[in-house]
């Protein structure tokens, strides 16, 4: 009787296996995979021109591409320096520095409140 109720433990414990890498997979797996392929998919599509963000916090325009290699201009020295791609952290949107427009409202006049003082009201 025992060899039975065993075996209906084993089999339990197999499933809360199953059901511990199936959450584990669709948690942390799963995004981590989702996120490496916009990352390959953002360094893919790098050209000349894009600013970027190293992974030191470098910030420059690329100047040239290679298979693997990217040469950065500095803007402030104009100074380049050879990076490998995979140190790439961003690209730089445009977009992200432009100001809103802001739209103009109406002026309500409000009429200023008139507060009447008398010499009983002073302050002593």
């Amino acid at each position: 009787m025992n060899i039975l109720l065993a075996g209906g433990q084993g089999s339990s414990s197999l499933i809360f296996m199953v059901a511990m890498f199936a959450i584990f997979y669709f948690m942390l797996i799963r995004p981590q995979r989702k996120k490496d392929k916009q990352v390959r998919d953002m360094r893919a599509s790098l050209k000349r021109g894009d600013e970027i963000i190293t992974i030191g916090g470098l910030h420059g325009k690329i100047v040239k591409i290679t298979d693997d290699l990217i040469v950065i201009e500095m803007e402030h020295a104009k100074q380049r320096i050879k990076i490998q791609k995979w140190a790439v952290h961003s690209v730089i949107n445009p977009s992200d520095y432009v100001e809103e427009t802001v739209q103009e409202t109406k002026e309500i006049p409000v009429e200023p409140e008139i507060v009447d003082v008398t010499e009983d009201d002073e302050l002593k």
